[in-house]
């Protein structure tokens, strides 16, 4: 009898192999034999324009004018916002822009500096 790794989702023990996938029996959990556990939907990955990986307390520049909601104000090109922080959902950038204050922002409109 081999040793079955534990589930990465809920690390139980109790895991079994079905084809060429492993199964856990109590959270239901399913994953190829040998792939890398990466903890389920922790790991999010959210890329600039470009395809560069951002992180929280990157900085940033705006790549196009963008009207805000509500106000007359524009956030125009080439603004570089400093120490931005990812959250899930549309706009997925959390940050405080000089003259303007707390907002959202999309990642395609932005680029990493």
């Amino acid at each position: 009898m081999t040793a079955l790794p534990p589930c990465p989702k809920c690390n139980s023990e109790y895991t079994y192999e079905d084809g060429d996938q492993l199964v856990c029996p109590e959270c239901a959990h399913e994953w190829k034999a040998g792939e890398k556990a990466d903890g389920g939907d922790d790991a999010r990955v959210i890329k600039d324009s470009v395809g560069n990986l951002l992180q929280d307390g990157d900085t940033i520049t705006v790549i196009k004018d963008l009207k805000v909601k509500g106000s007359s104000l524009v956030v125009k090109v080439g603004t570089k916002v400093k120490n931005i922080h990812l959250v899930d959902g549309d706009h997925d950038i959390d940050c405080k822009i000089d003259g303007i204050g707390a907002m959202k922002l999309k990642s395609e409109f932005v680029r990493k500096v």
